[in-house]
């Protein structure tokens, strides 16, 4: 019997965080990255439920490229399945090659091309994910415990060796906080780097849990009463040497100038970046106070419901500060698409670099117990606390909507407002429900 030929599947991710794409014959890939695959600019009006948002700007004409990046291949037989998992990021081209509108890959790229090209540095990041498994059967165990982890033998293990195998670089998987939550961390990378391995991590993981008769999900709510799943986004500068540029010792928390600069235009876009990282009706379910998740504008040394906190560092063996420095975006979870996300993230902080801006104050305290003029003296904005709320604030900040082409913001305001209307009529458990099959 002749052996199944081996399929790679060139993607991109859409903006409702769904990664598609195109499978190839594994000995045509070198030549498809030459010219690329078939792509449709409607696709970009999908949305996470299968259905084409209408209205759309695109109709049913036009023609596209994806454009396979090579050094963007995620390679492994670890997940069990009777085929490698096979992926290879691409970017969304015309016909004649330019980078299309709607191409989040090639937005990120160009967000990072502007901060080395305006500030001389280079971005450094991780994508930090929580998950939770579905249909395992497990019995109740502790948080953080080895008894979580063991429950779920062989799967951490294999999940580990198949994002190794495919050049993930996993750091850790642990079992978290909730009931039958896991997360999983890889290695930092450039920022590029980084949201293609979160991309693969995703499926990989889904992949390895569906082989083992399970289901994975990213959803931030799977269920009212449960941990909300977040995504963590640990970032820092280097700059053209390669050296550690996010580090002062002298500066607020420290922070170097340019870093501060960078947090201060996150943070006053902030309420309008919010749902392009935590971009459906559940993500709000989880931005809340007290829920070990970020519900104000501020920044905050290691406090973990702080939109950007300052990681804490290790002096341990007279370890190096800077080299270890880092500052995490904890306004994000697994419905936004991470190119998308980093762009956003990236073009907030330029803004506050090109404004010369002074670091935010570092506000310790819980800001629910403060009053509005306490709140106001520190710049603390309660962010969006609703889907419609946050494509409001994006829709009403223009320089914001002014980073992306008008096309791609009215169809990304048209998947939104599906998505809103497809749930109008769901109760919040029913959205749980619903998103923890989707994502």
């Amino acid at each position: 019997m002749r052996s199944p030929e081996a399929l790679v599947n060139v993607v991109t991710t859409d903006l409702g965080a769904i990664t598609r794409g195109r499978p190839v014959v594994e000995s045509r890939l070198e030549k498809i990255a030459r010219s690329g695959v078939g792509w449709v600019p409607a696709n970009l009006s999908i949305t996470p439920f299968n259905s084409i948002a209408d209205p759309n700007p695109w109709g049913s004409t036009g023609d596209l490229r994806l454009i396979p990046d090579l050094g963007a291949r995620f390679r492994t037989a670890g997940t069990g399945a009777a085929t490698p998992f096979d992926m290879v990021a691409a970017d969304i081209v015309e016909l004649d090659g330019t980078p299309w509108l709607g191409c989040s890959r090639t937005l990120l790229k160009d967000a990072l091309a502007d901060l080395k090209a305006q500030a001389g540095l280079s971005m450094i990041a991780a994508v930090e994910q929580e998950f939770r498994v579905f249909d395992a059967g497990f019995g109740a165990a502790h948080a953080f415990s080895i008894g979580a982890m063991r429950r779920a033998d062989p799967f951490c293990p294999a999940l580990v060796a198949a994002l190794e195998e495919a050049g993930v670089e996993p750091e850790m998987i642990l079992a978290e906080y909730g009931n039958e939550q896991f997360e999983i961390t890889h290695a930092p990378a450039d920022a590029l780097a980084a949201a293609d391995r979160a991309v693969a991590i995703r499926e990989i993981t889904r992949e390895t849990a569906r082989v083992m008769g399970w289901r994975a999900s990213f959803a931030p709510k799977t269920a009212l009463t449960e941990v909300g799943n977040g995504v963590h986004i640990p970032f820092s500068f280097a700059d053209a040497g390669g050296r550690p540029a996010t580090y002062d010792a002298l500066g607020p928390g420290g922070l170097s100038r340019q870093a501060g600069a960078f947090c201060a235009g996150v943070l006053r876009h902030l309420s309008a970046i919010t749902v392009l990282t935590a971009a459906s009706v559940p993500s709000y379910y989880r931005l809340k106070p007290h829920n070990w998740s970020s519900s104000y504008t501020w920044l905050a040394e290691r406090d973990r419901e702080a939109s950007l906190r300052i990681c804490p560092t290790v002096t341990i063996g007279g370890r190096d500060r800077a080299s270890q420095y880092n500052i995490e975006f904890r306004v994000a979870d697994a419905t936004a698409n991470p190119y998308l996300s980093l762009a956003a993230i990236v073009r907030a902080g330029l803004e506050g670099m090109r404004a010369g801006l002074p670091a935010p104050p570092l506000v310790s305290g819980d800001p629910t117990l403060m009053s509005d003029a306490e709140r106001d003296a520190l710049g603390l904005v309660r962010l969006p606390q609703s889907l419609p709320e946050a494509l409001e604030a994006f829709l009403s900040d223009k320089t914001v909507t002014g980073w992306f082409h008008p096309l791609l913001v009215e169809t990304f305001d048209g998947i939104k407002r599906h998505e809103i209307a497809r749930l109008a009529s769901l109760d919040e458990s029913a959205v749980c429900d619903l998103y923890g099959t989707i994502f």
